[in-house]
């Protein structure tokens, strides 16, 4: 593979780039897929750097050293979902062991945590994570990592990354953040202080909802060798396609993730004058408490957001009455999604804790697409109308 300083250019740059100058044989613009479990050793006790698919694979690899520059980390891991990336890093973990982390949280990690992880003894505190005496209040002795969502989902909170990475360095603590909502384009943790970035790369980076795959960018020599010896050993590896199909997608991430922004920040604006309409749930609002840190540590905003009406009973005939946007549970894609958290992606979350943290029978996520922006707006418009007649008369 050909060596290349990427330091000089642009993300924008990087992203369309991603694979197109690996290829030196045949000048390929488009690395190849290659689709091979084993690879022939040139003799005894020599390598050509690939061995068995699970550990290393020509494809794969490509878009591991892409997501490693992307992030500012020292090495990148693929994985077959957003939720094996997670397992994989977890793994970390074992009998005795505390995690904080966020409160508003994604319901596929609440489950991983409180029913897979637990029976290994590891224990988790879900708490604000912008919140440093609520930090201080659950940290103990055995508290190994704090996992921080920012944005998080549903509810779009947001952690000051830096000054939590700070908090975890003097304790001894890796801060692990998960940047799925913002991606590289818009966030980067690691040059933040963080120890470690997940993604679900079915989202953003994938961006076009056909490919399903997880990433871990780590930052530091012994971190990078521990999750590789768990990548490689757990085996929840990405497949040679699922790879090229991914990097295909992250090239045009910055296109995409401009427009997502576009569209979500006029809607947002738009719901937030609406009358049935209680409250939006987006960080590039001034109004919305997290403004001023997002400002800071991000360059721009995710394309998804919540938002709560004022009588749940409008829900229901809400999502039967879209028509350009999907009812559907996925985020991150082109196309616009509605989901209804409470009964989808959060339903393994307790009742009580979605009571305390406002994941309620009113509230909606709306994962805005790349369409035109007035025709979403009309959708929503349509539908909102019509779910007013059926309930009001």
């Amino acid at each position: 593979m050909i060596e290349r300083n990427e330091e000089n250019y642009r993300i924008e740059s990087r992203l369309a780039q991603i694979g197109s100058v690996h290829e030196p044989k045949t000048g390929a613009i488009n690395y190849p897929i290659y689709q091979a479990t084993a690879f022939r050793h040139p003799k005894l006790g020599q390598s050509t750097g690939f061995d068995y698919i699970r550990t290393k694979s020509p494809t794969r690899t490509v878009l591991e050293e892409a997501a490693a520059t992307l992030e500012c980390g020292d090495a990148g891991f693929a994985c077959s979902s957003g939720m094996a990336a997670l397992q994989t890093l977890f793994a970390m973990f074992g009998q005795g062991d505390h995690l904080i982390v966020s409160l508003d949280l994604y319901g596929g990690t609440y489950r991983l945590l409180e029913r897979i992880m637990s029976r290994f003894g590891v224990k988790a505190s879900y708490v604000d994570t912008n919140d440093f005496d609520a930090l201080e209040s659950v940290r103990t002795p055995q508290t190994k990592a704090v996992f921080i969502e920012t944005p998080t989902n549903p509810l779009m909170m947001i952690t000051d990354i830096e000054k939590v990475a700070a908090w975890a360095k003097v304790h001894g603590i890796l801060t692990i953040v998960d940047n799925t909502l913002l991606t590289p384009f818009f966030q980067r943790p690691i040059e933040l202080g963080a120890d470690m970035v997940v993604h679900s790369a079915t989202k953003y980076l994938g961006g076009h909802n056909d490919v399903l795959a997880g990433l871990i960018v780590t930052k530091g020599k012994q971190l990078s060798e521990e999750i590789a010896f768990l990548h490689n050993s757990i085996g929840a590896v990405l497949s040679p396609t699922d790879s090229y199909q991914l990097m295909r997608g992250m090239k045009t991430l910055a296109l995409r993730m401009e427009r997502h922004q576009y569209n979500a920040t006029r809607i947002a604006e738009w719901l937030l004058e609406h009358p049935a309409i209680d409250n939006v749930y987006y960080p590039a609002l001034e109004q919305h408490p997290g403004y001023e840190i997002q400002q800071r540590q991000s360059s721009g905003n995710t394309g998804i957001f919540s938002f709560r009406l004022r009588n749940a009973a409008y829900v229901e005939p809400i999502l039967r009455h879209l028509k350009l946007i999907a009812f559907a549970e996925s985020l991150g894609g082109v196309e616009s999604l509605m989901t209804y958290p409470a009964i989808q992606t959060h339903a393994d979350i307790p009742q009580e804790i979605r009571d305390r943290i406002g994941v309620d029978d009113r509230l909606l996520r709306f994962s805005v697409g790349i369409e035109h922006v007035d025709d979403l707006i009309a959708d929503l418009e349509q539908a909102i109308e019509a779910a007013r007649v059926e309930v009001e008369g």
